[in-house]
């Protein structure tokens, strides 16, 4: 799954274009690497986002195509 719907699927990004803009603004993190929109995104993987003065991050559990709102929680944890 791409990163900007695996952040908009989570809710860890409300919407898709706001994650794609943190993205193209180099704010976001996939395994200590600044990453694309594009990028695939698998179990395992640690995003952190940088949110102004506010850092998140997390580890992917989960990559589901569809959710609800109780089970976007269980797609990852945070470290």
């Amino acid at each position: 799954m791409r990163l900007d719907k695996y952040l908009k699927v989570s809710r860890l990004i409300k919407r898709r274009p706001v994650a794609n803009e943190a993205c193209d603004a180099g704010r976001v993190f996939v395994n200590g690497n600044v990453a694309k929109a594009s990028l695939s995104v698998k179990p395992g993987d640690v995003i952190e986002i940088n949110f102004g003065n506010k850092n998140v991050k997390v580890e992917v559990l989960s990559v589901q195509e569809t959710y609800n709102k109780e089970e976007a929680k269980e797609l990852f944890r945070y470290l």
